[in-house]
């Protein structure tokens, strides 16, 4: 069995292939694809060659964790049935490349435990589950509070400011300086941080991924206030002691989701409390791979970009 895949053969080596497929157990489901999203934060670390190393790194490599399709074949050991719809954060399945992420592909393997069950009417959004539990991940649990303050109005940020709302917490500000993504507030304001003179936020959370930003935001906390680290960052985080020492700040980092926020945030959408309504600005077909990866990396306009996947043919 053979796929269409996205491959990253290299940094900005970049297009569609043929790869073979692992041969499906009894534990595992073969879903047919219909949309998979970019990521603009680890996904554009490969793609430029700047993603630190790691363990399971390498290229040639197929990209994704945000794919949403249908069960075209289910293991006899799973509870999935035939068209069900199905949210895959990835796979590892391919014959002659990494399965690092292994998301955007036509056809996948993939273990039925890793998946969980979707609306079908979701269409493209259902690609956007697992940005969302990571938004969900960075706020809940023990000792945890809502941001009073987001930093970046992209698609990380209009979800923390959501699911805040959600929760029935106050409203939180939102500082983007992109005059293209300062639009699209539901019930919040979005700011310039020239605009905004405030500097007893006892909560930020930064999804920016601008590491540059920690001094500047420690001094916009109040005394004994968080900086919650929501970004991704490639570079050593530092900081001037003094100011922190002043303000006793404290400083967390949001790692990504697991399985209770994937299933938690699905609630939430199936529900009606979490819109992922107007967080998808481009879609393309998969054949403009290459295309779309650079204007989701390089246009500011792009929230996220989708690849539609129901042209490309599997043998």
């Amino acid at each position: 069995m053979e796929t269409t895949a996205v491959i990253l053969r290299g940094p900005k080596e970049i297009g569609l292939g043929k790869l073979g497929l692992a041969a499906p157990g009894p534990r595992d489901l073969v879903v047919e694809i219909s949309h998979s999203g970019i990521s603009t934060g680890t996904e554009k670390l490969f793609y430029t060659g700047e993603m630190p190393p790691f363990p399971g790194m390498g290229y040639p490599l197929v990209p994704g964790y945000e794919s949403a399709g249908e069960v075209v074949e289910a293991g006899s050991e799973t509870n999935f049935k035939v068209g069900e719809h199905i949210f895959v954060p990835g796979a590892n399945c391919y014959d002659g490349a990494r399965g690092l992420f292994g998301g955007s592909a036509r056809r996948l393997v993939t273990d039925a435990s890793r998946v969980t069950r979707i609306d079908a009417g979701l269409g493209p959004e259902g690609a956007l589950l697992a940005l969302a539990a990571t938004a969900r991940h960075s706020l809940a649990g023990v000792d945890k509070k809502m941001p009073e303050l987001i930093v970046g109005h992209g698609v990380l940020g209009r979800l923390l400011a959501r699911l805040t709302i959600a929760a029935g917490a106050p409203a939180p500000t939102v500082w983007e300086i992109n005059p293209d993504r300062q639009g699209g507030a539901e019930g919040y304001e979005v700011l310039h941080p020239d605009d905004d003179l405030r500097s007893d936020y006892r909560t930020i959370y930064d999804a920016s991924g601008v590491g540059a930003l920690l001094d500047m935001l420690i001094t916009r906390i109040a005394k004994g206030g968080e900086v919650v680290l929501a970004g991704f960052y490639t570079q050593p985080l530092s900081f001037a002691f003094p100011p922190a020492f002043m303000k006793e700040a404290r400083l967390r980092i949001a790692a990504e989701w697991d399985r209770e926020d994937l299933i938690a945030t699905r609630q939430l959408v199936e529900s009606g409390a979490l819109s992922l309504g107007g967080l998808i600005t481009h879609s393309v077909p998969a054949e403009k791979a290459a295309e779309a990866y650079e204007t989701a990396f390089n246009d500011p306009a792009c929230l996220k970009m989708i690849l539609n996947w129901g042209a490309a043919h599997d043998a």
